[in-house]
């Protein structure tokens, strides 16, 4: 895509005498939103990599390095989350011992917390997190699927995982939480009711009351009993904890922010507009002017992921496809802010051999508006779902993948994207020495 304003440098003489600095004025000035999306190489001076960057090299670099965080006999993996405290990973996932994939329909799918030492890249310890049907003190969870488990680091001591307990048509899911000590790698005995606080009072984290507040704001989908999750990670901005939230059969979402008893999850915005085009699945960031954007997984009007803004987080636009994000599918983005620049992940509707969610892109950016791909990561594997943090200066991840056939949802990956400020394949950014994920390799 040529800029009106190189156009004119390429016709005029005159213009061609104009210094380097005018030049890049002239660009930022006359560009329109995305017209520097990845794929079009950047103006000399604004790129953020180096000259002759290979995003698909990058890319499998990175997945090179990637080791194996599940445990023998898990049958079917997805939807991990982590975060990362002194030496050491917390990765928590739905899992299952019976067959590849997941559903929330799936009473035997359960919710573990793996452990992995970030010098060695090993598994140390594998601690379940709940089961249908398990007896906590006095309580017993209900029969259902244990989904989309969700942590944060409570304080020094302390994780708190959060998980979806699920039967679809048969009640209402409820969201609950249950508190993990680091000294002793233990669970503590009993599980707890995360809250929901709306407009109309706070109630038991349930779809019921999510559907109700929005349907209160104009939206018209039916209500479901299930689907309701914490979904995007739980991110700071100005001293509090946000996080986007989604009722993934319903269509819904919404951001909120996590109270300080960590129990309370508070629904500030609703976002649904097109209501055609079926949203879900959200990843949310500040722009560098304070504006709030979400990139949302579409399940109509094309599939292509759309973004929404709002100035306050609670009153949001209609979302909109936009140049930079061109030929996406329905899956899960991500959305993060790393040593000053953005990464915006998301799935492509190419596929590798067939296989599904085999083709995932991270672009960088500076300001959200200017993209240049970074990461290409093609694999007959699939790359579904990941998740990214810093810490120590690292870029970490975790992903789902598989063998197929069928939705290649068998395993939870784990590995290191990068250092921030380096490059992959930087001597500093090498990997400890243990068992790789080749392309070519099974579990």
């Amino acid at each position: 895509m040529a800029l009106p304003c190189l156009a004119i440098v390429q016709t005029s003489s005159r213009f061609q005498a104009i210094n380097s600095t005018l030049l890049l004025v002239a660009v930022l000035q006359f560009a329109p939103w995305g017209a520097l999306y990845a794929g079009d190489p950047a103006p000399a001076g604004l790129s953020l990599l180096p000259s002759g960057w290979d995003p698909k090299a990058a890319g499998e670099t990175v997945l090179r390095q990637l080791v194996n965080g599940t445990p023998p006999g898990v049958k079917g993996a997805h939807d991990a989350e982590f975060v990362c405290v002194g030496d050491h990973a917390y990765v928590v996932a739905e899992l299952n011992d019976t067959k590849s994939g997941e559903s929330a329909f799936w009473p035997d799918i359960y919710g573990a917390l793996t452990i992995v030492d970030l010098r060695t890249l090993r598994v140390e310890d594998v601690v379940v997190l709940a089961r249908g049907g398990q007896k906590f003190g006095k309580f017993t969870l209900p029969v259902g699927a244990c989904f989309v488990p969700r942590i944060l680091q409570k304080d020094d001591s302390t994780l708190r995982c959060y998980f979806a307990s699920e039967q679809p048509d048969k009640r209402q899911s409820q969201t609950w939480y249950r508190d993990f000590d680091l000294k002793t790698r233990t669970f503590e005995p009993d599980i707890h009711k995360v809250k929901l606080k709306t407009a109309a009072g706070t109630f038991d984290m349930q779809p019921q009351y999510f559907h109700a507040d929005a349907a209160a704001k104009g939206f018209q989908k039916p209500a479901q009993d299930y689907g309701l999750y914490l979904f995007d990670s739980f991110k700071k901005f100005d001293g509090k904890t946000y996080i986007a939230i989604n009722n993934w059969p319903g269509h819904q979402n919404a951001l909120a922010v996590l109270r300080d008893d960590r129990a309370t999850v508070e629904v500030l915005g609703h976002y649904f507009e097109p209501q055609a085009a079926g949203l879900s699945e959200s990843a949310v960031e500040r722009l560098p002017d304070g504006t709030w954007m979400a990139i949302c997984r579409s399940e109509a009007m094309g599939g292509n992921y759309r973004f929404t803004t709002s100035t306050d987080g609670r009153t949001w636009t209609t979302a909109r496809e936009l140049p930079f994000v061109p030929n996406g599918i329905s899956s899960k983005p991500t959305f993060n802010r790393f040593g000053g620049l953005y990464y915006l992940g998301w799935q492509e509707g190419a596929s590798i051999g067939g296989v599904p969610r085999s083709v995932f892109n991270i672009d960088i950016s500076r300001d959200g508006k200017n993209w240049e791909r970074k990461y290409r990561l093609e694999t007959d594997k699939s790359f579904q779902y990941p998740t990214f943090h810093e810490h120590n200066g690292s870029i970490w991840l975790t992903v789902t993948q598989g063998d197929g056939p069928g939705s290649y949802k068998e395993r939870i990956m784990f590995g290191k994207l990068e250092e921030i400020g380096s490059q992959p394949g930087d001597s500093k950014g090498k990997l400890p020495k243990t068992e790789r994920n080749t392309p070519d390799s099974g579990r």
